[in-house]
């Protein structure tokens, strides 16, 4: 039976890593000719936009076979503004190829990539790319791997050597058994086989073996040289994969998987990218969806060979497929009724938002419906429909994620759309303890008590929440209610914006036996939880950015002076050949514009990476409220009124 490999390539943004992909399938045998991404003929780069712009916006599968191997490649963006594309990819691998520039090197994406790689023990190739370059600069880049590897502990082992780095005739070569031997060992730390080999006992094969179980384990990544535009290091990176990339292995027969990716076919309608870990599926079963709690059939079970699609009938556990007919499926869904492997992976969190309007305003209700269907294949839109407003708001990672968005609306729904300026989303958290108490005892029948302590926690922190409330008083039913009602009331603080970093203790509860309704607790909660935030008083939280800036020396000034501008709280910079590395804390806020700035200053040679770190106090005079949506809990009676008609 042959291996099945699941296999999806990573990378900063622009490192290479489509052109790659095109080359292994090219390379296999699955494309007669490897695609351009400049020239728009990637086989992987399905959407137009993709196309026209030259950057991959969604994940992308393909296949390929190599030494009776299957490998199913799925090729993610590396722009972070569509880090969710790569958070649900992640979450379906048996293994990682890690693509850099041997020109920009350690981006600050690539950290981030580093820190969730190592967070899930995810097998992982390294693949220095681009040695064709001029300014390439392979050792450093393996040298700065290398340090940041060492704090997963984890040790990187060569398979290949560059040579005339940095032209066009530029070549690897395949390091021989006698040269991989000892730094390999070296790298598994296996004093007892290094022992063996310098006595002559060990052969390379044994040497192998344990190279496969510390890459199996996350201990050792191996690092390939290549240039995916030449077809340099494509066939290491193959050989590599086969010899050393072991399938994870999920015992049972229970279905088991997840969905990764959410698409809209014109004639299927919505089709689901599914890795399914344990059990099988076919053509006409049903499968079990737990977020929706239904069992939904499967129309049809396609293969995905880059744009071609051809019927698979069958998929088998281990294997990736596109499943039809699951019209309630979202990205990032787990199917079936068995457990799978790990939860979600989080690189990114939405950073903006905006109200977006159709050119068209009887065009509305159009619009929200074809949002919703574009949340299902990217949840981290956050689609915000306030009726009562009329409003139709949408969250995102980032301003090119929105300018995207406004190209797909017109491509796919023929929908011209405008957005509202963007906006920072803010976050706020309780100043000092307070208490939040609401008695909702009329107009009968009605009857729900309810006193929560709220304190502050350390930033990071998130939510947390206990009940101190015997049964006899509050029954532990109504408390279920309590705890499913908390969370809600929490998207909005008294400033607008969601509240963290907070523990909330119910000390006190009521019900009533004949006039408490289940539901009262709906409305009792919000209520309180509001009151409880006038007199804990909030203040607010603004998202902080990490950059990491490259560029040509002569422009440090203007970009230290820029940085200062922008609040940003940055490291000595680092000069090296002409050119300078420089990292810094900014808040997302002053962050907007940078990148445009920073490229202008730089006359366009200057990098400027970013991910999200984490969320700080705002200090005071900078941030600002976002209106209400719904009925404010403050407003009693009229929101009695209204949740009693909702309820």
């Amino acid at each position: 039976m042959m291996r099945i490999i699941n296999l999806g390539l990573v990378a900063h943004v622009d490192a290479g890593k489509t052109t790659l992909t095109e080359q292994l399938l090219y390379r296999a045998g699955a494309l007669r000719t490897a695609g351009r991404v400049d020239d728009g003929t990637a086989q992987t780069d399905g959407l137009q936009v993709e196309r026209e712009r030259g950057i991959s916006v969604r994940a992308a599968s393909a296949m390929l076979t190599w030494e009776d191997v299957q490998i199913n490649l799925i090729d993610t963006p590396g722009h972070v503004d569509f880090s969710g594309e790569v958070e649900r990819s992640l979450t379906v691998l048996d293994a990682a190829v890690l693509v850099v520039s041997a020109v920009e090197g350690v981006q600050a994406q690539t950290q981030a990539l580093l820190e969730v790689l190592g967070r899930l023990s995810m097998p992982c190739v390294v693949v220095i790319n681009k040695i064709d370059r001029a300014g390439a600069d392979s050792q450093a880049v393996r040298e700065e791997l290398a340090a940041v590897f060492e704090k997963s502990g984890r040790a990187l082992w060569d398979v290949n050597a560059p040579h005339a780095e940095g032209e066009e005739s530029c070549s690897v070569c395949l390091l021989s058994e006698d040269e991989q031997a000892e730094p390999l060992i070296l790298a598994c730390g296996d004093e007892t086989l290094l022992d063996a080999y310098l006595s002559g006992e060990a052969d390379f094969e044994q040497i192998e073996q344990a190279a496969r179980k510390a890459v199996s384990q996350a201990a050792v990544s191996p690092v390939i040289y290549a240039s995916s535009k030449l077809g340099v290091g494509v066939e290491d990176l193959l050989h590599t994969v086969c010899r050393f990339v072991v399938p994870r292995a999920y015992p049972g027969d229970e279905v088991s998987g997840r969905i990764f990716k959410v698409e809209h076919d014109p004639t299927m309608g919505k089709i689901a990218h599914v890795r399914l870990f344990s059990g099988h599926l076919k053509n006409r079963e049903s499968v079990f969806l737990p977020r929706t709690g239904s069992e939904e059939k499967i129309t049809q079970i396609r293969r995905v060979l880059g744009r071609r699609q051809i019927d698979l009938g069958e998929l088998k556990a281990g294997d990736v497929a596109a499943l039809c007919g699951l019209s309630g499926a979202r990205a990032g869904d787990v199917l079936g009724r068995a457990d799978v492997p790990w939860g979600d992976v989080h690189l990114t969190v939405p950073l903006l938002t905006v109200q977006i309007l159709p050119d068209d305003p009887q065009k509305l209700m159009e619009l929200v419906a074809a949002m919703n269907e574009l949340a299902d294949e990217d949840p981290l839109l956050h689609v915000d429909w306030i009726q009562e407003k009329q409003e139709l708001h949408v969250s995102a990672t980032g301003k090119i994620q929105l300018e995207v968005l406004r190209v797909l609306l017109l491509e796919r729904y023929q929908l011209s759309v405008h957005l509202t300026e963007p906006s920072v989303i803010y976050k706020e958290t309780p100043v000092h303890p307070g208490i939040g108490f609401d008695a909702y005892t009329m107009p009968k029948p009605c009857w729900a008590v309810v006193k929560f302590a709220i304190e502050p926690l350390p930033r990071g922190s998130g939510f947390k929440y206990d009940a101190n409330v015997p049964n006899d008083k509050l029954f532990y039913r109504y408390q279920e209610h309590i705890k499913t009602a908390v969370p809600r009331a929490l998207q909005q603080g008294i400033k607008g914006w969601e509240v963290t970093d907070l523990f909330v203790h119910l000390i006190d509860g009521e019900h009533h036996i004949v006039h408490t309704h289940p539901l009262d607790f709906f409305v009792a909660t919000p209520m309180a939880i509001a009151k409880g935030l006038v007199d804990t008083e909030t203040k607010l939280l603004e998202p902080i950015l990490s950059l990491r800036l490259t560029g040509p020396e002569e422009t440090l000034g203007k970009t230290v002076s820029l940085l200062v501008a922008a609040r940003g709280v940055f490291d000595t910079p680092v000069v090296h050949g002409g050119l300078f590395t420089i990292e810094a804390e900014v808040p997302a806020a002053e962050a907007l514009d940078l990148p445009t700035d920073f490229a202008s200053m730089t006359g366009g040679r200057g990098v400027c990476g970013s991910r999200f770190l984490r969320y700080d106090d705002c200090p005071p005079g900078y941030g600002k409220t976002t209106p209400l949506r719904g009925v404010d809990p403050l407003d009693r009676s009229k929101f009695i009124m209204h949740a009693r008609q909702v309820l």
